[in-house]
């Protein structure tokens, strides 16, 4: 049987620490502390892949070479802009009622670092947003859930009934695509089964 790999996520995100620990994985959470505003790119897909490895670099400095460290970061390109986290209620505000009824694509960047070796890859998903009414949006940003993330909706919380449909890995939206995870993981030559928690 393989020895235990120690997985360290170096992200404060509750939904990937979620997403993780129900695909059976445990790991080790680290913020890096990073300053985002350090990475610009008018790129979406790009920028998302870049704070996700500063993230995942800064992050494996720390924890040691035996260490498996992902980061990510995502970021919603609507309209031929990069939206990350609201600035306020007033900014959130004001985006739902752009996005309501139409279409973005949320880019989650991907970096996974062990000792010397490091992949990076960014995985996007269509965002169909519901035709909202203004009650509803007013209602949604009073919980302060949009705040704090990227393009200020969730599809794993209160904003689920918000989010009409959508093109892609449904565990993107939520802030870490499993399947593009496993893909990496195992260019490090980690198989993922290694990774699930083992109760015996």
């Amino acid at each position: 049987m393989a020895a235990p790999v120690r997985v360290v996520l170096a992200s404060q995100s509750p939904a990937r620490l979620a997403t993780l620990r129900s695909a059976g994985i445990e790991p080790e959470v680290v913020v890096s502390g990073v300053d985002e505003d350090l990475v610009t790119s008018t790129d979406a897909g790009n920028l998302a892949a870049a704070l996700a490895q500063l993230k995942c670099r800064a992050v494996a400095e720390r924890v040691g070479a035996d260490a498996l460290v992902i980061g990510c970061d995502s970021v919603l390109a609507f309209e031929g802009e990069i939206l990350g986290k609201p600035d306020g209620p007033d900014d959130a505000t004001a985006r739902w009622r752009r996005m309501r009824g139409r279409s973005g694509v949320l880019h989650t960047g991907h970096c996974v670092r062990r000792g010397d070796d490091e992949f990076l890859e960014t995985a996007s998903t269509v965002v169909h947003f519901a035709d909202v009414t203004d009650a509803e949006i007013a209602a949604y940003v009073a919980t302060g859930e949009p705040l704090h993330v990227a393009g200020a909706f969730t599809i794993d919380g209160l904003g689920g009934a918000f989010v009409r449909g959508i093109e892609g890995d449904h565990h993107n939206v939520v802030g870490l695509s499993l399947p593009l995870l496993r893909l990496l993981v195992g260019e490090l030559g980690v198989a993922w089964t290694d990774l699930w928690e083992r109760t015996n």
